[in-house]
């Protein structure tokens, strides 16, 4: 099943800033990968894949 980065954060009950903290990332920023305003480079890609335990097929990037 693939899912958007809001409903990875939601399914793993986490607030934006909880996220953004565990990437070392600001809140802004992974505001604007869930919003489809900008998105995480590989580096960061493979860091949303260990927090999520998700692969990157299974991410939806594009809201």
């Amino acid at each position: 099943m693939r899912l958007k980065l809001k409903a990875l954060r939601a399914n793993s009950n986490m607030k934006q800033s909880e996220v953004a903290q565990k990437l070392g990332i600001s809140t802004t920023t992974w505001s604007k990968w869930e919003n489809g305003k900008s998105f995480p480079d590989v580096a960061q890609v493979k860091e949303i894949e260990k927090l999520f335990g998700v692969a990157y097929d299974d991410i939806i990037f594009l809201s």
